[in-house]
């Protein structure tokens, strides 16, 4: 395949809930491809892609692994992503560079939480997906009732191309609806896909569903519509080329089955992915701002254009350092040039270029645009930077992540291993966004900041594993914040003149509540001079440094927006200090007078359990005081408990429910909000820090 043909490029997520079968269905893909020659499994720990010590353990993904492979001569690269709900990050960053998904669902379960997360984040960078309903294989597993919640949870418009032939056991193949013809898989011979006629007593009901894979394509394109309705007999290459038009625009999602663990339908699934999917080219080109002049600039999918890439994942590897994921959009990346960081201005020399499979990785010495690579030692590259040439500095649009809402107290159990824990907690923070690291000021404690009890239980591991340093942890702590409730116009005044140079800086600031997960959002309206602009960044600076206590439980300050509207100064004992002593001080008065409140994490949990249990459930969820925002239906005997409940008190909640429904309830937690605390956790809180 010549690597120009960008037409022929595939970049592709496989991204689902938690066990929906996403590793499995990778691993399959990696086999037919010729990539590996046997058959990873996730029970027995023997993967390609959850190469971790920890993902083979628990038998789940933590990072997201770019693999490179090839089928009918077009490269595909797959990004295996995390189910659970903890790791989001590394979804977010997955689907921000990809061109196309297949989203995975359990036939058993069809839609469920951790699937509408990601497949509302797929909505959010409109990336054109399909549906594979995987495990068909087992009890109860109901194609029809999966479309339907795709339909009716996810807002989608699906269009089903497959029928298994069989069921439960006795499945061994798909019926297609494009081609009408049935393929048969054999388990003895993974690799042998067998063609032939619809059997006769399936033959009745694929015509029907032929006719609503039609109906389904024509509500969507006009062209098919009219074929449809005249009666004509559409072929083959009108029905891919309509069905390719509309998942691309994303007006239709295709639909095929299957069971990636007894490989049915893993050769129609690729065969899908190259049909349907777009290449790089068929998607609008990236945008970004030019540094240079602040316009917008399109980063054509064109080798010829300059370089333009996007850093979207940072790995530390053991033996070669910092390894940087780049997704490049326009140009060539090649070895030995020197690009630059437009976010920093910082420039790099790129040393060592991989194409990545997994755990090992093949040297090359460059990578065109449209394509997915990595570069080992770039020293300054951050998550979410624009790497690009000199002549032409682009800064893409950042990923942003969101706050973490839990955190622990972590020390080296040996005195001596202090560097090594703070090299570890460097390195791994570099590397996933959502992992923050401060020291506590009143304890001298070094305290880590996560989404969830697994992802810091698999930091902490990571340390202990990778690093070689042996640690002790403290109990959780929720990640508490302060805020105001009210708009008000304060003035910050620092004047100390007793003779000789002193400070003098005066602002008055309007504060009013910020937008959820905005921060500090600051903006200066002096006009006529009432501050000098040197100085305008420096009551910026003082807010910022202000924002780390707030006094009503020493918890950081989030979502105000201060606006800087006058201000006075002196010639001679104004300065940069003394305006950001003038900020922080603006800060703690508006705190004082804005109607402060605390905020604290609110947790989306969802729990499926047997219907018997319902009551237990629900009154578990309520004693934590929970809201129950729902109950559903789900397969025969088996019910959905819908609730929002305060992440403080949700610790201790899995053997709760162990307890509660006899070992048989499964949940998930998903951070929603923040929200004003109650008053008794309140009093509580301000008891502490007095």
């Amino acid at each position: 395949m010549s690597t120009f043909d960008l037409s022929k490029i595939r970049n592709i997520g496989i991204i689902a809930h938690i066990d929906a079968g996403k590793t499995t269905t990778t691993e399959r893909i990696l086999f037919h491809t010729g990539l590996t020659h046997r058959l990873g499994n996730v029970d027995d720990g023997n993967t390609t892609t959850d190469f971790m010590d920890q993902e083979r353990e628990r038998g789940i993904t933590i990072q997201s692994a770019a693999i490179t492979c090839t089928w009918d001569g077009h490269q595909i690269n797959i990004i295996d992503t995390p189910g659970h709900i903890d790791f989001t990050a590394e979804v977010q960053r997955a689907l921000r560079v990809l061109d196309g998904g297949v989203v995975a669902f359990d036939g058993v379960s069809g839609v469920e939480p951790q699937s509408e997360t990601v497949w509302h984040q797929a909505d959010r960078y409109n990336v054109p997906r399909m549906c594979f309903v995987n495990k068909m294989d087992r009890i109860g597993a109901d194609m029809d009732k999966t479309v339907k919640m795709i339909k009716d949870r996810l807002g989608a418009h699906p269009v089903v191309l497959q029928m298994p032939i069989g069921t439960e056991n006795d499945l061994n193949g798909v019926v297609d609806f494009i081609d009408m013809v049935a393929y048969y898989y054999d388990p003895e011979d993974p690799s042998v896909e067998k063609k032939a006629e619809i059997p006769a007593n399936l033959l009745d009901e694929a015509h029907a569903r032929r006719d609503k894979m039609l109906e389904a394509i024509a509500d969507v394109d006009d062209e098919i519509a009219m074929a449809y309705l005249d009666g004509e007999e559409i072929d083959r290459d009108t029905i891919i080329s309509a069905l390719r038009a509309v998942t691309i625009a994303n007006k239709a999602v295709p639909v095929l089955c299957g069971t990636a663990l007894r490989n049915v339908g893993i050769q129609p699934l690729l065969r899908a992915v190259v049909d349907l999917l777009p290449s790089p080219l068929d998607l609008e080109p990236m945008k970004g701002e030019s540094v240079l002049t602040g316009e917008e600039v399109e980063c054509l999918p064109d080798v010829n254009e300059p370089f333009a890439g996007l850093v979207f994942k940072i790995m530390s590897d053991p033996f070669v350092g910092k390894l940087a994921f780049v997704r490049v959009y326009s140009g060539v990346l090649r070895r030995g040039e020197t690009i630059v960081d437009a976010n920093t201005g910082k420039k790099e020399r790129i040393g060592r270029l991989v194409r990545m499979h997994a755990d090992h990785r093949e040297e090359v010495e460059e990578i065109f645009a449209g394509d997915i690579g990595a570069v080992l030692g770039l020293k300054n590259a951050v998550t979410g930077h624009s790497i690009t040439d000199e002549s032409l500095p682009v800064v893409m649009e950042n990923i942003t992540f969101p706050n973490p809402v839990i955190e622990v107290s972590i020390a080296p159990r040996k005195r001596e291993d202090q560097d090594r824990l703070g090299i570890a907690l460097q390195r791994l923070s570099e590397e996933d966004p959502t992992l923050q690291v401060h020291t506590d000021e009143r304890t001298d404690e070094t305290v880590i900041a996560g989404m969830g009890e697994l992802h810091l239980d698999v930091v902490v591991d990571r340390i202990r594993r990778e690093f070689k340093v042996e640690v002790d942890c403290g109990a959780p702590k929720v990640a508490y914040f302060e805020t105001i409730t009210r708009a008000v116009s304060v003035e910050g005044r620092l004047v100390k003149q007793t003779g000789g140079h002193g400070q003098f800086a005066v602002v008055q600031i309007e504060f009013e509540p910020g937008e959820p997960g905005t921060g500090l959002v600051y903006e200066s309206k002096i006009f006529g001079g009432a501050i000098p602009k040197e100085y305008i960044p420096a009551v910026e600076k003082g807010l910022r440094s202000a924002l780390a206590e707030g006094p009503l439980a020493g918890q950081p300050i989030t979502d105000i927006k201060a606006t800087l509207v006058d201000g006075k100064f002196h010639e001679v004992d104004s300065s940069e200090r003394a305006f950001e002593g003038a900020g922080a001080i603006a800060l703690r008065n508006a705190m004082g007078r804005g109607a402060a409140v605390l905020l604290e994490p609110i947790m989306s949990v969802d729990v499926v359990a047997p219907a018997d249990f319902t009551g237990d459930v629900i009154g578990e969820l309520s004693g934590r005081a929970g809201t129950i925002s729902g109950i559903e239906p789900r397969s025969t005997g088996v019910q959905t408990v819908r609730a929002e409940v305060p992440l403080a008190r949700m610790f201790g909640f899995a053997t709760s429910l162990r307890s509660a429904t006899q070992g048989r309830g499964t949940f998930t937690m998903e951070f929603t909000r923040y929200q004003q605390v109650s008053e008794e956790t309140r009093k509580e809180m301000a008891k502490n820090v007095a």
